[in-house]
């Protein structure tokens, strides 16, 4: 057999790019769907839970993107506990990359002239302008995409950190703190940069009050999801350690401590 056959038969090397590519998929999605806004309460079918904080008021409401963070969590975790600081980086990067290539080209196709015929195809479903339609949902604000990368990365790049600072003091133990204590931090920081950059910097100029609030509730949504998510983190942990064996899957994670 070749190398690249061995290497292909490498089950530690499926892991990988199984785990990237859900990753890469799951953050471009977040992205593209994130333009959607949605009410909590009304979806869960529940009386509106008013919040109150720094002067400003109002319902659960969250970009449909945050369906998804918590599974881009779940992937960064698992990707730390087995590949390292090096795998983390690597698919964050790349997932940045994919997310600016996917809106250069939701820009393209907002430019090129559409049919006429297709314009109004959809008005049956009551769409009037299906090139406004289509421009109002992919094309979204720069300074939006650009709060939303910048977050993204900081984010990934402080995971990291601390996921590997609460290991190297707790070693093998407490999964679930260096998992959670890691999305503590990273999503304190998410949270706050991409309101900021979007809708304070941007031109909507949000009074402090206002970004102090929506940010406040975004992370508190953020850390119950990472909480809820806890038990998976073992699940998916134990399901990696059974495909990979026991000694391959603990060699991994001892070279993922170290890189």
């Amino acid at each position: 057999m070749s190398l690249q056959g061995r290497t292909l038969h490498d089950r530690a090397v499926w892991l990988f790019i199984v785990l990237s590519a859900f990753f890469c998929v799951n953050a471009v999605l977040a992205e593209f769907i994130g333009v959607k806004i949605f009410a909590l309460e009304d979806t869960l079918g529940i009386a509106p839970l008013e919040w109150n904080l720094f002067g400003q008021t109002g319902s659960l409401s969250f970009t449909a993107g945050t369906l998804l963070w918590p599974v881009v969590f779940l992937m960064t975790d698992v990707i730390n506990e087995f590949f390292g600081r090096r795998g983390v980086r690597m698919i964050s990067w790349l997932a940045a990359v994919l997310i600016v290539y996917g809106f250069v080209f939701a820009f393209a196709a907002i430019a090129i002239a559409p049919a006429d015929w297709w314009v109004k195809a959809a008005q049956p479903q009551g769409v009037s302008d299906y090139q406004a339609a289509f421009a109002a949902v992919f094309g979204q604000g720069l300074w939006t995409i650009a709060g939303s990368l910048v977050a993204f990365m900081l984010g990934q790049l402080i995971d990291v950190a601390v996921f590997h600072r609460i290991r190297n003091i707790t070693g093998e133990k407490y999964v679930w703190l260096r998992a959670t204590g890691s999305t503590a931090v990273s999503q304190l920081v998410d949270s706050f940069v991409v309101l900021y950059i979007a809708f304070v910097l941007g031109p909507q100029k949000w009074p402090t009050s206002l970004f102090l609030a929506v940010s406040t509730v975004n992370y508190a949504y953020k850390m119950l999801a990472a909480i809820a998510l806890i038990p998976l983190i073992y699940l998916v942990r134990a399901g990696i350690t059974r495909y990979l064996g026991e000694a391959r899957a603990r060699q991994l994670r001892e070279e993922a401590a170290l890189v």
